[in-house]
């Protein structure tokens, strides 16, 4: 049996959001739950836009961050953290979202998708590590507000926030021993994966919780490799656990996306999903997609669908492992009619 349904992880090359909806309306007819606008623009390249929204003195030095003084670490205040302007890409994108559905390009059911990285991961990325707890209340408080503005601008029903969740996972792997580049050391003390799911908690609870949220689970994407591999799906598994028990975050969770390396057609990768933990989320538990679609590859697409089938206990969809900003623009249609070819419509 075919898998349901299709996520598009989040960025998708395309001209403009509404080049993007048109494209993933017409391609995945009774696919899609929900529909991102591409993360077009400045956005494609994930965190990287948001560098510019911190002081020189905060930024990394491999990032053109000046060195800090000698009479030691600046203090920093709000107004010293530009606004994030996710608020403002989601806002415009969702004005062409409506406008196509009531063209009938866009289905009534199908909702609007916004992809965010987490605080976490974009203050990893960007700052230097000594200087992360000083900046982080205030780059928290600039997304409180995007969220705050997005969660009134937008009607709560007719929108998902997915969470992408990157340096969350090599945190973790470094945690374990697994990555020793101390480039992913977390910032925090105390415990890995309770200081990364308070993280999350923590600013999600600046989302109304009528709206829903979903989970991408990511080991990177630079230069179309992941930071690490993973061994199988067993670190992935702890993470979604830990967030789907906290109530803010389980109970109104849509979907979670786990990744899938293109060369894992064996049961030892999947067989740690047998512990998720869906049915503790409440009575609608949380739909998983798996990443097991690759470009220019139908047939391993396939087995690997069949491996998974035959080791998880619950249906899924299919995705990539990421999104597709950063794909060359002749992979894309090969991995649009995978995703079509290997599921069942409608969803």
């Amino acid at each position: 049996m075919k898998p349901t349904g299709v996520l598009m992880v989040g960025s998708v090359p395309g001209a403009s959001p509404r080049e993007v909806f048109e494209r993933l309306a017409t391609t995945l007819p009774g696919r899609l739950q929900a529909v991102p606008d591409g993360e077009t623009g400045e956005r494609w390249n994930y965190i990287g836009w948001q560098l510019q929204r911190f002081p020189l003195v905060a930024r990394r030095s491999e990032l053109g961050g000046t060195p800090v003084p000698e009479s030691g670490p600046p203090t920093f205040k709000l107004a010293d953290i530009d606004p994030t302007a996710y608020d403002e890409a989601a806002l415009s994108s969702y004005t062409e979202f409506k406008r196509l559905r009531q063209q009938n390009v866009i289905p009534s059911n199908v909702r609007f998708q916004i992809g965010l990285p987490s605080p976490y991961s974009v203050l990893i990325g960007h700052i230097k590590p000594e200087l992360i707890n000083a900046i982080e209340p205030f780059y928290e408080q600039r997304f409180a507000e995007t969220l705050q503005r997005i969660a009134t601008d937008i009607p709560h029903d007719d929108v998902v926030i997915q969470w992408d969740l990157c340096f969350e996972m090599t945190a973790l792997e470094f945690d374990h021993g697994r990555l020793t580049d101390i480039w992913h050391q977390p910032y925090f003390s105390g415990g890995v994966l309770q200081g990364l799911v308070d993280r999350v908690e923590r600013l999600s609870k600046h989302i109304p919780n009528d709206v829903k949220l979903a989970f991408h689970l990511c080991y990177g994407d630079l230069l179309h490799k992941h930071f690490i591999e993973p061994q199988d799906t067993s670190l992935l598994v702890e993470l979604a656990n830990a967030l789907l028990a906290r109530e803010t975050l389980g109970l109104r969770t849509e979907w979670i996306h786990l990744p899938v390396p293109k060369g894992r057609m064996d049961s030892d990768y999947f067989s740690p999903l047998n512990g998720l933990k869906l049915d503790g989320a409440g009575s609608n538990p949380p739909y998983v997609y798996l990443g097991v679609v690759h470009a220019n590859d139908e047939a391993g697409t396939k087995k690997r669908i069949e491996v998974a089938q035959a080791n998880v206990p619950f249906p899924f969809g299919v995705a990539t492992e990421c999104g597709l900003g950063r794909t060359p623009p002749e992979e894309i249609d090969s991995i649009l009619q995978i995703c079509k070819e290997v599921t069942a419509e409608p969803l």
